[in-house]
């Protein structure tokens, strides 16, 4: 519970948009979850670095912490503080499909000062496309973000369906309108000696192979 009644902001009215990104920083910074909009679906984001925030994430989820939440970013730069090192392959699907419907699992530094839950020392990480998310990511840096809907439900497509779900839990709603779709994104592990699609979606294995002919699936 936050202990207050959510604040919404519409992304469609341009007066409210500075506002809208302001609160929600505002909101994380003090360690509270906000609801915005991806190229999928809706997602429920929390301070990355604030462990005390991620685990209020996972409950208000209904999601154990061995489902570790994944890492939105803004930009491709933010990754140089969040991982070790970018092999050639990353560097060709980040080029490729970021920002998009790509998530790589990739080490993060061992000194980073997070618990996203039980991820065995990596992150998976992605750049999303839409512009509200951007403007977010932008202004509070790397967020732990996962779909806005409570464990076994489907992943809310809208606002309202997000808010249905999660209601005072979380802080600030940002509103963009109707998301894409359902469709996840295809997930690329990068750990090993090969790259590894873990998940096909909105990325097929043949697409993928254009960019790393090595790729196998899981």
């Amino acid at each position: 519970m936050t202990g207050s009644t959510p604040q919404r902001f519409a992304w469609a009215e341009a007066s409210s948009r500075a506002s809208g990104i302001e609160a929600a920083v505002a909101s994380l910074r003090q360690g509270r979850l906000v609801v915005l909009p991806t190229d999928t679906v809706y997602g429920v984001g929390a301070d990355a670095f604030d462990p005390k925030a991620v685990a209020r994430l996972l409950a208000a989820k209904g999601r154990g912490r061995h489902k570790p939440s994944p890492v939105l970013v803004g930009s491709k730069d933010a990754l140089a503080d969040l991982v070790t090192d970018l092999t050639p392959a990353a560097e060709r699907l980040i080029d490729a499909y970021w920002p998009g419907g790509l998530t790589l699992v990739l080490r993060h530094r061992p000194s980073l000062d997070w618990d996203l839950g039980e991820t065995g020392g990596t992150v998976a990480v992605r750049m999303p496309d839409h512009p509200l998310a951007l403007a977010l990511l932008a202004a509070a840096g790397p967020l732990a973000v996962s779909s806005a809907n409570l464990t076994e439900q489907p992943s809310p497509e809208d606002c309202d369906t997000a808010f249905g779900m999660l209601g005072d839990s979380v802080a600030v709603y940002l509103d963009g309108g109707r998301t894409a779709g359902p469709v996840s994104s295809s997930i690329v592990d990068l750990t090993g000696d090969a790259p590894v699609l873990v998940r096909e979606g909105v990325l097929s294995a043949a697409e993928l192979r254009t960019v790393v002919p090595d790729l196998v699936t899981a």
